[in-house]
């Protein structure tokens, strides 16, 4: 769709475009479109026709190649959040081996700014705002801001982009931090009953203050005093979900047909999830079938190389009757 086009989204994801450098095996591959903003809208937008997505983003343009985005252009998404400057985007190196990997970030693109939220935006606000940023880039007085302008909104937090430590080299490091920990509790305790927060293990591990098992980071997060939603990815080994006064779910991870690029498997579970949990009745039951399916879609990303990887829901909800789960 043309880029100016307004369609009233009812999910904006906000972050970070990037441009993907991944090394795999030694060998470089051709650079590709990555960031959760990407993942996020693509495979909600194969998920369903139904959906309206918008992004909100900020590209520069010094390194960035247009022809990146003809992926996002095609479809049905709004891109009129995008602003452009005469920097140099968000770019990433990921060395990818023995299914571990390094990643270095090389330049930047500008902090997003709630004034350049578009007004067709702020006049006609989402159902859900995912905050889903790479290295920084949203800050608390920017949540306070959306907060404060749309107090009954869905604020969704990606852990990722929130809790990474960025070395003066640009190595992406998940070491504990105290700085970046009180700022990210600060934005929980912020938003309270309205958060959904997803990270990962490793992610979640460091907001808990590393714990000894699974069920003792899910635990930890009754400390915040909020009735939110607190998700966390384990890959293979499934997710977990919590939330005061509810016992925790379980949800098993779907076995692929077979394993090619694992990069944004979290971002298609997280933008699935979100999607069926805002069309529902918000209920647990209804939050674990919305588990399902995030689950399920997140196993057919991996199967192919980079942002293509995606299932309509049809076949998402074939792949849970089979419960062919990992064991």
């Amino acid at each position: 769709m043309n880029i100016h086009n307004k369609i009233n989204p009812y999910i904006i994801f906000t972050g970070h475009f990037a441009i993907d450098n991944i090394i795999r095996f030694k060998r470089l591959n051709k650079p590709s479109l990555g960031g959760s903003v990407s993942y996020c809208s693509l495979a909600l937008i194969n998920y369903t026709q139904e959906a309206k997505i918008g992004i909100i983003s900020h590209i520069g343009k010094l390194n960035f190649n247009n022809s990146l985005l003809d992926k996002i252009k095609n479809k049905n998404i709004d891109l009129s959040g995008i602003k452009y400057s005469q920097v140099k985007n968000t770019n990433f190196v990921l060395d990818y081996y023995d299914h571990a990997r390094t990643l270095t970030l090389k330049s930047k693109s500008p902090n997003l700014n709630f004034q350049d939220i578009p007004i067709g935006y702020l006049n006609n606000p989402p159902k859900i705002f995912a905050l889903v940023p790479l290295c920084h880039e949203i800050s608390y007085e920017y949540i306070a801001q959306l907060l404060n302008k749309f107090p009954d909104v869905y604020i969704a937090i990606d852990l990722q982009g929130f809790i990474r430590k960025i070395d003066e080299n640009g190595k992406v490091a998940y070491i504990y931090d105290k700085e970046i920990i009180s700022n990210i509790e600060k934005i929980i305790n912020f938003i309270g009953d309205r958060l959904i927060l997803k990270g990962s293990e490793e992610e979640m591990n460091l907001l808990a203050g590393e714990c000894n098992d699974f069920e003792e980071i899910m635990i930890h997060c009754n400390k915040y005093d909020n009735n939110g939603i607190y998700i966390m990815t384990m890959g293979e080994k499934g997710s977990m979900i919590m939330q005061k006064q509810k016992i925790i779910l379980k949800i098993p991870a779907f076995k692929p047909r077979k394993v090619v690029d694992e990069t944004g498997a979290g971002d298609v579970y997280f933008s699935i999830f979100l999607y069926e949990f805002i069309n529902s009745d918000k209920s647990w039951a209804s939050i674990k079938r919305a588990a399902y399916l995030a689950s399920s879609a997140a196993s057919f990303l991996i199967e192919k190389k980079g942002p293509t990887g995606f299932a309509n829901k049809n076949a998402v909800i074939n792949r849970i009757k089979k419960k062919n789960y990992i064991n």
